[in-house]
């Protein structure tokens, strides 16, 4: 089995190093606590993964395609003996090897349920607090002689933090807190550092595999200071242009790791637009990226599955992103106030070079459930180092 090693995950190299030691896939099996089914499968999936690359040397394949390629084909010519005369190996760039290596970091990240941490003492039934994340990049790169101001990894792991922590500990002891990441929280979709639809290159600060690890673990900071703060939480991951299927997958992670915790929802919807009924307070959410803020209002009192919510609702407020830039806009006659949240984030080289110009910061909001706003606390980049 040691052609498979190469071709392995992490768990899957676990199971070969229980097969060699203990003779047989059922041995180790009983040696690691696991069905013999999830042995067979593990070592099936490198196997499938190595003839892929073109190694198969059962089959007399034993000439690995170069990575980022796969075998589409071979030609082998036998001697009369059985033995090898020749053989022609045809390669293709593998489109679908950027997809598995994907599933195989998120497979090898331990979704172990977290602890349960216990709620506060104090709690006011009437308030909901909405903290407001929008167009974060996270993995983005931005020099400040050409955009203005740092921006990489590790700035944006101590700003989201930070400024999560400041709204919790400025707001008031609401009941509920909602953590609301507004859209392109990932700064690219892939392996690949490009915009996932026109496949712009992006100025990506490090490799996907770290990205997907830090994502889950400054989220899970985050819910950790609402859940202190809140007697429940919810929790959205917006669906964004930049990352479509990341938005999917970070929330499928977190939704695993607090399956234990009864005091946290994880908003699971299959669709770009999300709501949530806060007594006669209506909150609707939206990227931006799908449709304008004035044609909002008529879509959330439409869609069927929140015009009951519309209808019981005195007042309706609508977040967007998107654009990196603040905006509130009273509808006249769409009943709802929508407004466009600022980002935290830098400017990245394709903004500065645009002349695109926003105000950074980010808001917590908190409402009354029969009156609406209550009180906002605003976090700005420059205010929290001057604070520091």
């Amino acid at each position: 089995m040691e052609h498979l090693k190469r071709y392995a995950t992490a768990r899957e190299l676990e199971y070969i190093a229980a097969i060699e030691e203990h003779g047989t896939q059922r041995a180790a099996a009983e040696a690691l606590g696991v069905g013999r089914t999830a042995v067979c499968q593990a070592i099936k999936a490198a196997t499938v993964r190595a003839a892929k690359r073109g190694v198969s040397p059962e089959h007399d394949m034993t000439h690995p395609a170069a990575p980022g390629f796969s075998v589409s084909g071979t030609s082998t010519m036998y001697g009369p003996e059985g033995d090898i005369k020749a053989q022609w190996v045809k390669t293709r760039q593998n489109e679908s090897e950027r997809v598995e290596q994907l599933l195989e970091t998120l497979n090898d990240y331990e979704f172990k349920p977290v602890e349960v941490i216990k709620p506060p003492k104090i709690s006011v039934e009437d308030l909901c607090t909405l903290y407001t994340i929008t167009d974060f990049h996270l993995g983005m790169y931005a020099w400040a002689a050409e955009t203005g101001d740092d921006w990489d990894l590790e700035i944006a792991t101590s700003e989201f933090v930070g400024s999560t922590q400041e709204m919790v500990e400025g707001s008031p002891d609401s009941e509920t807190g909602i953590l609301n990441i507004q859209g392109d929280f990932l700064h690219w979709d892939g392996l690949d550092a490009v915009t996932p639809t026109s496949r712009h290159i992006v100025d990506a600060d490090t490799r996907f595999a770290k990205l997907v690890e830090m994502s889950l673990d400054v989220i899970m900071a985050a819910i950790s200071l609402l859940l202190v703060k809140h007697e429940k939480v919810k929790v959205l991951i917006c669906e964004g242009n930049h990352d479509i299927v990341g938005s999917l997958w970070i929330r499928k992670a977190i939704k695993k790791i607090y399956i234990k915790n009864q005091r946290i929802e994880i908003d699971d919807t299959e669709f770009p637009f999300y709501a949530h009924l806060h007594g006669n307070i209506m909150l609707g959410f939206h990227h931006g990226h799908k449709v304008k803020n004035k044609s909002l209002p008529a879509l959330f009192a439409s869609e069927p599955r929140f015009r009951k919510m519309w209808g019981l609702a005195d007042y309706c407020y609508i977040h967007t992103g998107h654009y990196h830039q603040t905006e509130q806009d009273m509808a006249e006659h769409g009943g709802a106030i929508v407004e466009r949240h600022p980002t935290l984030s830098s400017r990245d080289a394709y903004a500065s070079r645009g002349g695109y110009v926003s105000w950074r910061a980010a808001h917590a909001i908190t409402y009354h459930r029969d009156f609406g706003e209550y009180r906002r606390v605003t976090i700005t980049p420059k205010m929290r180092k001057e604070n520091e």
